[in-house]
């Protein structure tokens, strides 16, 4: 008889193992479940070897330089590319300016090459001329002062020895800074013709001037500068107290036209000058301005009070001296007067338009 219920009992013990399979699946399964839930899923890059991993590319830098600054230009280059090895970039790309192009060619070329930051290697003018090229664009200027004055780097507290300045404009944040556009009027191409030459477009970074201090960069020996520096303008200074008058007539802003006699017109981004001197003490470099100062002074010792407000920053209350902030200026002189941006004195011209360029310049300054 139990033969004859075999089959029935085969199946009945494979139905009880199915059951109890089922038990022990339904405990394991779910831990089994939420156990490859926890486990992360391996990067992507997981099975890869590290020498197949490709390291990102390091940043690099233009450096426009002014040769003429340096009578070791290949050490100056070497201490520039180990400066910018010990901060993590790849070694500069160089560009040397020309008397033919003093800077805006080179710092185009710099951008096509795609350089992460454009630096100065030379005095203001150097700077001023890449800035022009610079200005509505994404790429930051980095300073280092190489020149006489460098008083763009004075103003935004820039070191000025060579690998500090480096370290700056590599690692340090930026900043956005005004540009003034001065606009040179129709002048008489020379004293016998009537003929006029079209208006010229300039930018400065620091300082724009009509009269005595275009004169005074005119007259600066160039080897005495090589020798001492900046006392140099000095001695320019003292041969030129003594320079004609001229008329002026003089529109701020919106304002009425005035007019009166003047030695010298300044117009200023920002206000510090060589020796430590203070010319505009409330301009700053952003803050949409600019300042203008007219200087009257009558005769060698009509320079006292106006040197003494200059040493004092006093600059209301006297009739020498006058301070005017403004964003637009324009200035008409009775005869074409030497006129001086940033150091380099660009020609002569009876008329000058000074306009303020908010924050249109990025400048890489000290953290």
């Amino acid at each position: 008889m139990f033969k004859d219920n075999l089959p029935w009992v085969i199946a009945g013990l494979f139905v009880l193992a199915l059951v109890i399979g089922g038990l022990v699946l339904t405990r394991v399964a779910p831990q089994a479940t939420a156990t490859l839930r926890r486990r992360p899923r391996p990067p992507r890059d997981h099975f890869r070897s590290g020498d197949d991993i490709p390291a990102p590319p390091l940043k690099r830098a233009g450096i426009v330089i002014n040769p003429t600054k340096f009578p070791d230009l290949p050490g100056v280059r070497e201490r520039i590319t180990a400066a910018c090895l010990a901060v993590g970039w790849g070694e500069p790309l160089y560009y040397e300016t020309t008397v033919e192009d003093p800077g805006p060619g080179q710092a185009a070329a710099a951008v096509r090459d795609g350089v992460d930051i454009v630096c100065t290697l030379g005095g203001d003018g150097t700077v001023r001329n890449v800035a022009s090229t610079l200005i509505d664009s994404e790429t930051a200027l980095g300073i280092l002062p190489a020149g006489t004055g460098n008083l763009l780097a004075r103003n935004l507290d820039l070191p000025v020895a060579l690998e500090a300045a480096v370290a700056v404009a590599l690692t340090g944040r930026n900043r956005r800074i005004d540009v003034g556009e001065l606009v040179l009027g129709a002048a008489p191409t020379d004293e016998t013709s009537d003929e006029t030459k079209a208006p010229e477009t300039h930018y400065f970074l620091v300082m724009s001037g009509v009269g005595l201090d275009a004169q005074i960069m005119a007259g600066t020996n160039e080897n005495l500068k090589a020798k001492v520096g900046w006392p140099a303008y000095m001695v320019s200074g003292l041969k030129h107290l003594v320079s004609p008058e001229f008329r002026i007539a003089v529109k701020v802003d919106d304002d009425l036209e005035f007019r009166r006699r003047a030695r010298m017109v300044v117009i200023g981004n920002c206000g510090r000058l060589l020796g430590g001197l203070v010319l505009m003490p409330n301009a700053r470099v952003d803050d949409g301005q600019l300042d203008a100062v007219i200087a009257s002074p009558r005769g060698v010792v009509g320079w006292v009070p106006v040197a003494t407000r200059v040493a004092t920053r006093q600059r209301k209350g006297h009739a020498t001296l006058d301070h005017k902030v403004c964003k637009e200026i324009r200035v008409r002189t009775d005869r074409p007067v030497p006129v001086q941006i940033d150091g380099d004195v660009i020609g002569e011209a009876a008329e000058v338009s000074a306009t303020v360029r908010p924050g249109c310049l990025t400048v890489r300054v000290s953290q």
